[in-house]
């Protein structure tokens, strides 16, 4: 076919990101991640929330694109295999999008396109990775508050992902607690009940951890709210930054960042690519 001699790069990946208006830098650092890991391959990043594409280019004037335009300029280049990384936590609403749009490209590509899963959704990976989460965040003497972002919709996709991991997170301390910012359980509904049940418990201390990927608009509000609310009833606080950012967030940690970097790997290896092994 002499359309398929105009697809002659080998490798790219596109890192499909919500995005974030004051964290957006989040996002890149991990852009020069990958591209450090997978040397051979041209690297993207692109972003789903049409408000952070449009609040940056009218305060910041940077420019940035959706998916589907990403990926139009992927093609149009002429890559052969396209990876797609879901930089999600959860394989909820934004995930399914990005499922969607990436077997949509899929009629009309001469690519050979995949896209990874979101970061918690394989069991084994998830356990290793709250596990692994909790006994860094744990202080002495002090309740967990795990603060979710959460989904509104009760039979939306991923929710499994979601109650398995504010379950697990509860059934490995009785110190742990948790809520969502806009799911099932949300703070602002249950808190006096919340408050409660961290009383019966014997919680003096308690430190709020936010479940984001970047420390955006629903950190510096939303988990200054939760704690200043708790306040008033134990000595609560903001848990401090795991990484290299003054802030707490979840991009910068080592596990997501190998689950990510094995997703890509494994979606290479699923259409026959095999890199150069790298120790995660």
């Amino acid at each position: 076919m002499k359309r398929y001699r105009h697809y002659n790069k080998k490798r790219a990946i596109v890192l499909a990101c919500f995005g974030s208006v004051i964290e957006q830098q989040k996002y890149l650092d991990l852009k020069d991640v990958v591209e450090d890991k997978f040397p051979d391959c041209e690297v993207f990043v692109s972003f789903s929330s049409r408000m952070v594409i449009k609040m940056l280019k009218k305060e910041k004037k940077e420019e940035y694109k959706n998916l589907p335009q990403t990926l139009s300029d992927v093609d149009m280049l002429g890559f052969k295999h396209v990876v797609v990384a879901s930089i999600n936590i959860y394989p909820t609403d934004e995930h399914e999008v990005l499922k969607k749009i990436v077997d949509g490209f899929k009629h009309f590509s001469l690519a050979n396109i995949k896209c990874t899963n979101a970061l918690l959704t394989k069991t084994k990976e998830t356990s290793n990775f709250l596990k692994d989460l909790n006994e860094k965040v744990t202080q002495e003497d002090t309740a967990n508050l795990y603060v979710i972002h959460g989904t509104p919709r009760l039979d939306t996709s991923g929710i499994d992902s979601i109650n398995y991991a504010a379950s697990f997170l509860e059934m490995i301390s009785e110190s742990n607690f948790t809520c969502s910012l806009e799911g099932a359980m949300p703070y602002n509904e249950i808190s006096d009940a919340l408050k409660l049940k961290m009383k019966k418990a014997g919680v003096k201390k308690v430190q709020v951890i936010p479940m984001l990927l970047v420390s955006g608009n629903h950190y510096m509000k939303d988990m200054h709210e939760i704690r200043d609310d708790l306040s008033d009833t134990f000595d609560s606080t903001i848990a401090s930054s795991l990484s290299k950012g003054d802030t707490f967030n979840l991009i910068e940690l080592e596990k997501t960042q190998t689950i990510i970097l094995k997703e890509i790997e494994d979606s290479f290896k699923m259409m026959g690519i095999k890199h150069k092994q790298f120790t995660y």
